[in-house]
């Protein structure tokens, strides 16, 4: 399958907020997060299987976001898993560091560049096997399907999510996150089957 673009650089066709739209806006060919309680931007169409493309740049302390498998709009920080996007470059790694699997995986190096400078993601997703690679560095390869239990991690530590992810929906939107801080989007593309 090729690459389709899920942001076409002049406006948000195909993307809605949950929270304050104005929080979301186009710059520079770029979906800006202004960081006035925008919320989250997600795409309308849901993504199952597939590879998810995308840059993005940040401003100094700047937490972020991208969602996927999102299935509850209602309730993101259950039901859609995270990469976390927060000015940790320099910084030992854990799983709140930019490039983690959010609160389940820590990256085995530091996968993020300084704030300013532009960062690429490349997400893959086939059946219960989920793949980041940030920079060209490897962040984190999982098994969904492991993670059986609420609130545990398969080594046996706690986790933020109500639910296990073994038993949550595989087919969800993908999302931009709004936490503070000033960030940009771009080059945005899917490629699903």
């Amino acid at each position: 399958m090729s690459w389709r673009e899920l942001f076409n650089g002049r406006d948000l066709s195909g993307w809605a907020a949950t929270g304050d739209a104005a929080g979301w806006d186009v710059d520079g060919g770029c979906i800006r997060c202004r960081a006035e309680r925008g919320g989250y931007l997600y795409t309308l169409d849901r993504f199952e299987d597939f590879e998810l493309s995308l840059e993005y740049r940040t401003e100094p302390r700047c937490n972020s976001g991208v969602f996927f498998r999102w299935s509850d709009l209602q309730d993101p920080v259950n039901t859609g898993l995270e990469i976390q996007i927060l000015d940790t470059w320099g910084q030992e790694q854990d799983r709140h560091s930019s490039g983690a699997l959010y609160d389940l995986v820590a990256p085995p190096q530091d996968v993020a560049r300084p704030a300013g400078e532009w960062n690429r993601m490349l997400l893959t997703c086939r059946g219960p096997r989920m793949r980041l690679e940030q920079n060209g560095l490897h962040a984190w390869d999982v098994d969904v399907d492991d993670y059986d239990t609420p609130g545990r991690c398969p080594d046996g530590t706690s986790s933020k999510y109500r639910y296990a992810w073994k038993e949550m929906p595989r087919l969800g939107h993908i999302g931009l996150q709004d936490h503070g801080g000033v960030c940009w989007f771009r080059e945005l593309r899917v490629r699903t089957g």
